[in-house]
């Protein structure tokens, strides 16, 4: 897919989805600060293209003071309303709508080969990775070691995952990874 094609594709959908869900993440930001204890927002340091950092912005599910999932935290989670924010992320062009979900220093930028090709496309908010493992922390609570877990078994299938996208991405694939994640989120 053409770079300039999907960066006006990712902003007029970025642009139109904050008009909508504007509303829903201030609702769901004041429901937070209240749930968590906290000032409503997440930042974090991903790796982005090209193995750059960038600050990714998510609504709080975790109280600080116990480092656990609120009780709103897991509905929050659940239904994806915490990566709305991320619409920001992608206006500034630091993600796109659709392409690896970014992930903390120690994953992507330490991949080798091949596999280092997935560090060219922009992490996205949605991937066909992202919708295989939705219940990714459901799946690693229920791990004797969840670190080893992730390790050795989800992060090595989302580079296969991933990485099987960049040779086949298109504006077709992208769509129909959307209409994926609206269907496998919201059971509709």
């Amino acid at each position: 897919m053409n770079a300039f094609f999907k960066r006006c594709f990712d902003l007029i959908v970025s642009l139109l989805a904050l008009v909508v869900f504007l509303p829903f993440i201030l609702f769901f930001w004041f429901c937070m600060l209240i749930d968590t204890g906290s000032h409503g927002f997440f930042f974090q340091k991903r790796v982005g293209q090209y193995g750059k950092l960038f600050t990714i912005y998510k609504l709080q599910t975790i109280q600080p003071t116990t480092n656990k999932i609120s009780r709103l935290g897991y509905f929050v989670r659940k239904y994806k309303i915490d990566e709305l924010p991320q619409l920001l992320n992608v206006l500034k062009g630091d993600m796109s709508i659709v392409g690896p979900r970014p992930d903390i220093q120690g994953y992507y930028d330490r991949l080798e080969g091949e596999n280092r090709k997935i560090l060219e496309l922009k992490p996205g908010i949605t991937c066909e990775a992202s919708i295989k493992y939705k219940n990714e922390t459901e799946l690693l609570e229920q791990q004797e070691n969840p670190l080893n877990y992730n390790d050795t078994v989800i992060f090595p299938d989302k580079i296969r995952m991933n990485l099987a996208y960049y040779y086949k991405r298109s504006f077709s694939l992208d769509l129909k990874i959307i209409m994926a994640t609206f269907f496998n989120i919201y059971k509709v």
